[in-house]
């Protein structure tokens, strides 16, 4: 795609007229940035430099179109296609250990996650990830908008990332999923100990033909898993971290507690009343349909 993107560039850049030197000052940037680009060679163009470039060389957005798969070749092919699959589930089920998922973010959330990375190439690269964020999140407003069940760590309400500002703002932001039909957030409490999937997060993603991948993250790996096989046991492994997690209801509770800075009220109830809660909300006109203890999986036929 890279090498795609320079050939656009160097035949409109003919088309035009101009010379590397003079199509560099016209866009900012030095002749031989030009030169790297059109041999795919050097840095991947950032997206502010594709939109002066396709403004300058009045390419009709044709490169900018271009420009997030150029910025996908930048990831592993495992994680391209964990983007792809993403982009297409019908049901996205994910545990968090650490942070708040990417479709729950805030902006200044997200900033403050992406800013650490140990790839992060500067500030320009920066705000082009946090805007590639920003946009994933837009699927959640359309009409083919997936099911998203989220079961956070409570250690993702606890640590206050971006300081105090932020992190009440993300907390809010949580709040207002309760409003939205399509999403679910559990929380699973530090007195549930260990588990499964300790030291990392889990997603479970389910396709529109019905088919599941499972996808493994820690600080600096991911894993994805296509085996039929090996993504039943992580789908498994899901239905039971969201089995111990609090119940919805209670999970915004505990939101709203540590939004609060009031640890003591965040008060967690026994197994026994959790499951008791768990039951008397599911019997409640318009509960939602379980699998396992836990998961909700529209239009899904029960396996043989």
């Amino acid at each position: 795609m890279a090498a795609l993107f320079g050939a656009r560039v160097r035949r409109l850049r003919t088309a035009a007229g101009l010379t590397q030197a003079e199509l560099g000052a016209r866009t900012h940037v030095v002749s031989t940035r030009i030169t790297q680009i059109e041999r795919a060679s050097g840095a991947k163009p950032t997206l502010e430099l594709a939109r002066a470039l396709d403004a300058v060389l009045g390419a009709d957005d044709l490169l900018v179109e271009l420009w997030p798969y150029v910025y996908r070749e930048a990831f592993p092919d495992w994680s391209r296609r964990f983007m792809e699959y993403s982009g297409r589930a019908v049901a996205v089920h994910e545990y968090a250990a650490h942070v708040v998922p990417g479709l729950l973010q805030t902006e200044g959330y997200a900033r403050a996650v992406l800013s650490v990375g140990r790839t992060l190439g500067g500030e320009e690269q920066l705000e082009e990830r946090v805007a590639l964020r920003m946009g994933r999140q837009e699927r959640l407003g359309t009409s083919c908008r997936p099911e998203l069940w989220v079961v956070l760590d409570e250690a993702v309400l606890r640590r206050p990332v971006g300081g105090h500002a932020v992190m009440r703002e993300q907390l809010e932001r949580l709040l207002e999923t309760s409003e939205e039909p399509h999403i679910t957030v559990q929380v699973l409490p530090f007195d549930q100990g260990e588990h499964e999937v300790m030291g990392g997060s889990l997603t479970v993603l389910t396709l529109p033909d019905g088919s599941e991948t499972a996808y493994t993250e820690g600080a600096h790996y991911g894993q994805l898993i296509e085996d039929p096989d090996e993504v039943r046991s992580f789908a498994l492994t899901y239905d039971r971290l969201r089995a111990a997690a609090l119940p919805p209801l209670m999970s915004l509770d505990m939101i709203r507690s540590v939004r609060e800075d009031n640890h003591r009220g965040a008060k967690v109830p026994s197994r026994s009343e959790r499951r008791r809660l768990a039951q008397e909300q599911l019997q409640q006109p318009g509960g939602r349909q379980l699998r396992g203890g836990g998961r909700r999986v529209p239009g899904r036929r029960a396996r043989p």
